[in-house]
């Protein structure tokens, strides 16, 4: 799989999801395997580029591999000042947010609202191709609604920019994240253009990236919500496809380790009082794949204040599962 110059080490890429794929997220990540990992999507807007937040979301001090940041917004000048801006920063790739559904988003014209304007998405991209000489990614939904799939529109004018690689979620605006992802327009596309696609929506096992990649011809596939708390499932789908096996389930002992590993992680980004805060959701996500956690053992973790007093709850927790098993 490559994408521009950049040849990734396996088809498998971490979806840039606002609040969640932040550095902590995407290292975690690549340690099981993941090939690339996109940052969260920053805003093009001057007047935020600076800002703490945004400067934190394509924060890749120490990351190893390639770094690819995601920009959203709707002016093309706006968007390729912030591509050059996030490059000179150090980002190997720029992808470019069409595919987001969120209200707050798509009510300023941004992310997948765009697909209801091709001339605006081929101004877009041809201001940001021609900003940068590192390779541009777009990422999109199959359309604005299932009576507008205009994904096929959408990746000829991408191709023809200049675009290196195209993302797809099988799902449209309007669906946002119900139901099932539909892969026949990821076909579709993949058939239509020449360019390296990456299939996005549903894929939560091994099985089904399988599935996938072979139902949609797809070049590589993007994982997202399925790896919030389970971030072997890279390591999983790997192993799935170079032996045919399935990979042995981790232990509780391997979960405890990797969880309070992201914890530090979180802790060490953002500072005692906003790594616990941020911590709480991503423990609720490794939690939920585990069982007999209860409801007023999750309050009590939610309610500490301090990394030393949440990271010692959730060892009682996982302690106390051990010895269930051993009685």
């Amino acid at each position: 799989m490559h994408i521009g110059s950049y040849q990734l080490s396996n088809r498998l890429i971490v979806a840039p999801m606002a609040g969640i794929s932040d550095r902590p997220f995407r290292a975690v990540c690549k340690q099981f395997g993941a090939g690339l990992a996109v940052s969260e999507m920053v805003a093009s807007h001057p007047d935020l580029r600076r800002h703490e937040k945004t400067l934190l979301r394509a924060n890749h001090n120490g990351e190893t591999g390639l770094r690819s940041v995601q920009i959203v917004g709707t002016n093309p000048e706006q968007m390729a000042d912030a591509a050059r801006f996030n490059a000179q920063r150090g980002a190997h790739i720029i992808d470019i947010n069409m595919g987001c559904p969120a209200k707050k988003v798509c009510a300023v014209a941004a992310g997948s609202a765009l697909l209801r304007d091709e001339v605006l998405v081929q101004q877009i991209l041809d201001a940001v191709v021609g900003a940068v000489d590192i390779p541009v990614t777009l990422k999109i939904r199959t359309g604005w609604d299932t009576h507008n799939r205009n994904a096929v529109n959408i990746a000829k004018i991408a191709k023809n920019a200049g675009v290196s690689a195209l993302t797809i979620h099988g799902r449209t605006r309007a669906c946002k994240f119900e139901g099932h992802a539909e892969y026949d327009t990821i076909t579709a596309v993949k058939q239509a253009v020449n360019i390296p696609i990456i299939a996005n929506g549903d894929i939560d096992s091994a099985e089904k990236a399988v599935q996938v990649l072979q139902e949609t011809g797809a070049d590589a596939i993007m994982i997202g919500r399925a790896a919030q708390g389970n971030p072997w499932l890279f390591a999983e789908i790997n192993h799935f496809m170079r032996y045919g096996t399935a990979l042995a389930k981790p232990s509780l002992t391997d979960i405890h380790h990797v969880l309070a590993d992201h914890l530090e992680k979180l802790y060490s980004f953002y500072g005692a009082v906003m790594g616990v805060r941020i911590a709480r959701k991503h423990i609720g996500w490794y939690f939920n794949r585990l069982d007999s956690i209860s409801q007023s053992t999750k309050q009590s973790i939610n309610q500490a204040q301090t990394p030393t007093q949440q990271s010692q709850l959730v060892a009682m927790v996982f302690n106390h599962l051990t010895s269930e098993i051993a009685a």
